[in-house]
């Protein structure tokens, strides 16, 4: 019985690490914009169903995407330095079983839709469609980060109609300024992968980039931040969001600071970092709508 207890622990951190459950900066980066769109949408607190319903989803979807990804990438993780300790690209695991985890976590995932308007169901599954299918747009697309880009932000259509039951034109908007922060947040985190990729011969935003790279993240960060404001603005959010929004702005400087050199730990920390300016523009909002009701 210790035996196999043991066997089931190690079998558990093994699809932890599938999943990426040890590490939730996915998570946060996906659910920062998502629940920020719920509270727009609402006006304010959208309510415990929603809430639980956007979070618990997130976390599923993200994992079950994380297994999808390794799935496709398992014959280039072993020579990329930063992946090369994954489960699939060591063999730990069979693909076969990581694509029934990834089918258990989406049909976990699946059950939430009773509980949502009919608008979203399918949004849902075109937001699948674009996450199953981002690992196979780096064998041929010369910017993947803006198709993850669209993966990443189809939460907020679907916030929008989980609590108007349609999507409003700003639910669009924001979607669309979404992209240039997860153009800005993956190009970091792409190049730490450069020389690997190169080698190996998969796409990126950093290599397509080149050496414009640092200015590529800045203009993207300026055009989401700047977005945003105007956005802001033209919503009638005020003073609450233009803190958190200027604690966003200190953010994506911090960042250009540490990226400008091209150091790969410093380019990891700025991506890793982004978590807090996507915190600080939720803050921003739900302490606006909050003392607006």
């Amino acid at each position: 019985m210790p035996g196999l207890a043991g066997a089931a622990l190690r079998r558990l951190g093994l699809y932890a690490r599938l999943t990426r459950m040890d590490k939730p900066i996915g998570i946060a980066l996906l659910l920062w914009p998502t629940l920020g769109a719920l509270w727009l949408a609402a006006g304010g607190w959208p309510g415990w169903r929603n809430l639980i319903v956007f979070v618990l989803g997130t976390v599923l979807m993200r994992a079950a995407g994380c297994v999808v990804n390794d799935v496709a990438d398992r014959r280039f993780d072993g020579h990329v330095a930063r992946t090369a300790g994954r489960v699939l690209a060591r063999g730990e695991l069979g693909v076969r079983e990581a694509l029934v985890l990834a089918a258990v976590l989406a049909a976990l995932a699946a059950l939430s839709l009773p509980l949502l308007p009919r608008a979203d169901t399918p949004l849902a599954f075109a937001a699948v469609g674009i996450a199953a299918s981002y690992p196979y747009f780096k064998r041929f697309f010369p910017l993947p980060q803006a198709w993850l880009g669209l993966a990443f932000s189809f939460g907020i259509p679907m916030a929008y109609a989980a609590v108007q039951a349609r999507v409003a034109p700003e639910a669009w908007v924001l979607l669309a300024l979404n992209l240039f922060w997860v153009l800005a947040y993956d190009t970091e985190y792409a190049m730490v992968d450069r020389p690997d990729d190169l080698r190996i011969g998969i796409r990126s935003s950093a290599i397509w980039f080149g050496r414009a790279d640092v200015l590529a993240v800045a203009l993207s960060y300026a055009v989401y931040l700047g977005g945003v404001a105007v956005f802001a603005r033209l919503q009638g959010l005020g003073l609450p969001f233009a803190l958190g929004w200027a604690v966003a702005l200190a953010c994506a400087l911090l960042h250009l600071y540490w990226i400008r050199g091209r150091r790969p730990e410093l380019c990891l920390r700025a991506f890793r970092h982004n978590h807090w300016l996507g915190l600080a523009l939720f803050l921003g909002i739900v302490a606006d709508t909050s003392l607006r009701r």
